[in-house]
């Protein structure tokens, strides 16, 4: 995936029809975002760059309770391509354990 504006309005746009609110907000994250879901709030720190700005939501669409039948062809092309950039994220790390 691309760091480009483009790539993160297209992640704003999927959280955006999973009816989150993604805000930039100032703060001592330990980990660059917070998650309310109870209110559905994405909550980034705002200090962030692009590129993390597009690694956190990255990290973060996994995590949520995802109604994809809910998501238009192209968010959920996008989300499609979240989850299996996750999967072989998370292949690669079981399989570097399990070599050490």
């Amino acid at each position: 995936m691309k760091y480009t504006q483009t790539t993160l309005d297209k992640l704003e746009t999927l959280l955006d029809e999973l009816e989150y609110v993604v805000r930039y907000e100032r703060g001592t994250f330990q980990s660059g975002y917070c998650i309310l879901e109870q209110k559905k709030v994405v909550v980034l720190n705002k200090f962030l760059q692009m590129e993390g700005r597009i690694n956190t939501l990255m990290d973060i669409i996994p995590q949520l309770n995802v109604g994809i039948e809910f998501l238009t062809p192209e968010s959920r092309k996008v989300y499609d391509d979240v989850i299996q950039r996750r999967e072989a994220a998370d292949a690669a790390a079981d399989a570097d354990s399990k070599s050490k």
